[in-house]
């Protein structure tokens, strides 16, 4: 009697630590969580976090297969670094207006930093996969959420 209870001990603190486990994948997965402290950051990105505060990224996106643009905006309160290379936007999206923290692998060229998004579902928006670069105050990239696709360009302004 004494060892089944002894296993079953064994087996309840393995599950738990399995579940401990999951918990801070998934945590540092979808970057929920405290950021980095911009005062430990490289110059390049500390810079990059200081530009992106408080800004509106403003511009066109396409649409494969149909002429002409449209407009888009992202209204950017802050970006923060929160992983190795994970990064959190927190902003108001779009049309549908809709505020939410994004967080997205951010990868640097040299003194270029780029978004690279692959099948990152964004409640109520869709699933998207993207590459988006920013250069000074400009972005500029390719998207696709499903068989949709295009390129979307713009200015990094501040109001």
């Amino acid at each position: 009697m004494a060892r089944s209870g002894r296993w079953v001990r064994f087996v309840a603190a393995g599950f738990l630590l399995l579940l401990v486990f999951a918990g801070g994948w998934i945590v540092a997965k979808a970057g929920i969580g405290s950021a980095m402290d911009p005062a430990t950051l490289p110059e390049r990105e500390r810079q990059f976090a200081e530009r992106m505060r408080g800004v509106a990224m403003v511009g066109h996106f396409t649409l494969d297969g149909r002429e002409g643009q449209r407009t888009d905006r992202y209204d950017i309160s802050s970006v923060e670094k929160v992983g190795e290379d994970r990064w959190r936007f927190n902003a108001r999206i779009g049309e549908r207006d809709i505020t939410l923290p994004v967080t997205v692998t951010m990868r640097w060229v040299d003194d270029t930093p780029m978004i690279l998004l692959d099948d990152l579902a964004i409640p109520a928006l869709g699933t998207f996969s993207a590459r988006v670069f920013f250069h000074g105050n400009r972005y500029a990239g390719s998207w696709q959420d499903g068989d949709a696709g295009g390129y979307l360009f713009g200015r990094i302004e501040r109001p």
